[in-house]
């Protein structure tokens, strides 16, 4: 699992960072999370090809987080995609898309499917045998959501040269992947263990959409490999941030603390910063497993 930063900002284009947006790439699998203005040229920028983007989540309707959607979403038809794209967003994006669209005479060379998400919900969106993505309710001044991505166990992993080794026919393989033994024809046994090893740990990512400072879905991201929390000011200005549904590089720091994560990514950083290494020691002064995002770094799960 992999997350790349495409936007680090909040509210407006600023200090030579975009909006909020980046990129989970779990299994070859590229899920886009938030689409601020730009986030097309960023794509461009740091070479992710959306015909490999499938699933689509937006936190919810402030313009910092989904302004550059329709540009995306129309760009994808232009560049000829005809496979479909899901899009998990609150009910009202569907008419916005829609009114945009039919305002352009456009209509897209691919199926849009539409998947709600309801203002306090906190559901499974995708399961499939190699991925989770969950959503849950955030604290912010209009309803807004949190995701969290998480890989499956897979099957053992294969050693092929042990697998040559007792000439292992590639058909058999797959019942290797599963735990099996396998027989030779001289009738002696070759245990899994010799020929496998055991598979990676699942992995969990957290994405802490623009939220005060809370304990309410601690459940959801405890013991996350990686949480990434809006952090749009310093602890000077506390009482700003909880007037305006937002938090502190410190109380990220808590929150990663209490959920007993292993490391903590900051961003969303308000414009009034052009200084971001703040922020990093503010938050490493209660969890040292704290880094700043900053457009274009990748963070391996």
């Amino acid at each position: 699992m992999r997350i790349t930063i495409l936007g680090n900002n909040s509210a407006i284009p600023a200090c030579g960072r975009h909006p909020t947006a980046q990129i989970v790439e779990i299994r070859e699998q590229l899920l886009l999370v938030d689409c601020g203005e730009g986030t097309q040229m960023q794509m461009q920028r740091y070479g992710i090809r959306t015909r490999r983007i499938h699933h689509i989540f937006i936190s919810h309707l402030h313009g910092d987080h989904y302004f550059g959607l329709i540009g995306l979403l129309t760009s994808m038809g232009l560049l000829g995609r005809t496979e479909p794209v899901h899009l998990y967003a609150p009910p009202k994006l569907e008419d916005i898309i829609n009114i945009q669209l039919n305002a352009a005479a456009t209509v897209l060379p691919y199926e849009l499917r539409f998947i709600p998400i309801e203002d306090d919900d906190s559901k499974m969106l995708i399961n499939t045998p190699y991925i989770t993505v969950q959503c849950f309710p955030t604290e912010h001044r209009i309803p807004c959501h949190g995701f969290v991505f998480e890989s499956k166990k897979g099957g053992r992993v294969l050693l092929p040269e042990a697998c040559k080794t007792y000439e292992i026919p590639a058909a058999y393989y797959a019942r290797l992947k599963e735990g099996a033994d396998y027989m030779q024809k001289n009738g002696e046994l070759v245990k899994n263990e010799w020929v496998t090893s055991d598979p990676p740990p699942p992995q969990k990512y957290a994405y802490c959409a623009d939220t005060l400072f809370t304990e309410s879905f601690l459940s959801h991201i405890a013991g996350a490999d990686i949480m990434y929390h809006e952090s749009t000011y310093l602890n000077d200005l506390a009482q700003r941030a909880r007037e305006r549904f937002h938090s502190t590089a410190l109380e990220a720091a808590q929150l990663a603390q209490k959920a007993g994560v292993k490391r903590l990514l900051l961003g969303h950083f308000s414009s009034k910063y052009e200084d971001l290494s703040v922020f990093e020691q503010e938050a490493r002064s209660i969890f040292p497993a704290t880094e700043i995002t900053q457009e274009g770094m990748s963070f391996e799960v």
